[in-house]
C-alpha cells in the first residue's frame, strides 16, 4: 500500500514543493501529478503520473507526446478516467498554444530562420502534413497566416488557387509557403520542389512575390529557395 501524498513530508509533496521551491524544482511526474490531483487506493497521483509518462512509445521527447496521445489511450491506464484524461489533453494543447506567438503584428521576416522558429513548435510534432500560407506586406511584416491544406503522412494535396486567393483579395505583395514533414526529415521531396516551381511561376504572373517555401522537420528546417531553388527561380 503506497503512502498517501498527504502523509509524505511536506517538501516531497508536489503542491508544497512548488510553493517552496518553484515549479522548476518539480519532475515531469510531479508536475503531472498536480494536474491529475488524486491517486487511487493503490497508487499516489505521482505514481499515476509516472504511468502516464511510461505510455510514451514514440520518439517524441519529454512531455510533448501528450499533444498526440489519444483520450482512449490515456483512459487505458488504470486510475486515469475520462476527466483526468481530458485534463491531461488540455495541458498538451495549452503547451502548443503557449509556444505560438499571441499576435503576428509587427513580426518581420528578414531570413528563413525568423519564420522557422515561429512555426517549429506548432508543426514539428504533427502526424499529418499541414500547409500554411504566410502573407506579408512590403516590409515583410506578417499580415496573416492561413492553413491551406491538411494531408496524410506523405503529402498534402495543395491547390495553387487556394494559396493565391487571399493574397489577391487583400492585395498583399508577398507570401511564404510553409509545410511540415511528419517524418521529421526536412529534406524537400521532388514533389515539394516541383510544386514550388509552379507556384513561383503563378505568383510572378500575378505580381505577387513568393519569398520562400520552408519545410519543417523535427528541430530542423529547409529553405527551398536557399538550398535548392535559388539557382532555378530566376
Amino acid at each position: 500500500m503506497p503512502i498517501p501524498i498527504k502523509e509524505l513530508p511536506e517538501l516531497e509533496r508536489p503542491y508544497e514543493k512548488l510553493e517552496w521551491h518553484g515549479e522548476k524544482s518539480l519532475s515531469n511526474a510531479e508536475l503531472l501529478a498536480i494536474i491529475i490531483k488524486t491517486g487511487t487506493k493503490q497508487e499516489t497521483a505521482v505514481q499515476l503520473a509516472q504511468k502516464v509518462l511510461n505510455r510514451n512509445k514514440t520518439d517524441i521527447e519529454g512531455l510533448n507526446f501528450l499533444r498526440h496521445i489519444s483520450l482512449q489511450e490515456l483512459m487505458e491506464i488504470n486510475g486515469i478516467g475520462k476527466v483526468k484524461a481530458i485534463q491531461l489533453k488540455a495541458v498538451g494543447e495549452l503547451a502548443s498554444r503557449m509556444a505560438m506567438p499571441t499576435t503576428f503584428k509587427r513580426i518581420t521576416i528578414t531570413e528563413p530562420y525568423d519564420l522557422a522558429k515561429i512555426m517549429m513548435e506548432e508543426l514539428r510534432f504533427q502526424k499529418r502534413e499541414i500547409v500554411k500560407n504566410i502573407i506579408l506586406n512590403n516590409k515583410n511584416d506578417i499580415l496573416k497566416m492561413q492553413d491551406i491544406a491538411i494531408g496524410g503522412t506523405n503529402f498534402a494535396n495543395v491547390s495553387i488557387k487556394d494559396i493565391l486567393e487571399e493574397p489577391i483579395k487583400i492585395k498583399a505583395p508577398k507570401i511564404i509557403l510553409v509545410h511540415n514533414h511528419p517524418s521529421g526529415d526536412a529534406t524537400p521531396s521532388e514533389i515539394d520542389i516541383e510544386f514550388t516551381e509552379r507556384l513561383y511561376k503563378a505568383t510572378n504572373l500575378l505580381g505577387i512575390q513568393l519569398l520562400d517555401h520552408l519545410v519543417i522537420g523535427d528541430k530542423t528546417y529547409t529553405s527551398i529557395f536557399s538550398k535548392i531553388f535559388s539557382e532555378t527561380k530566376d
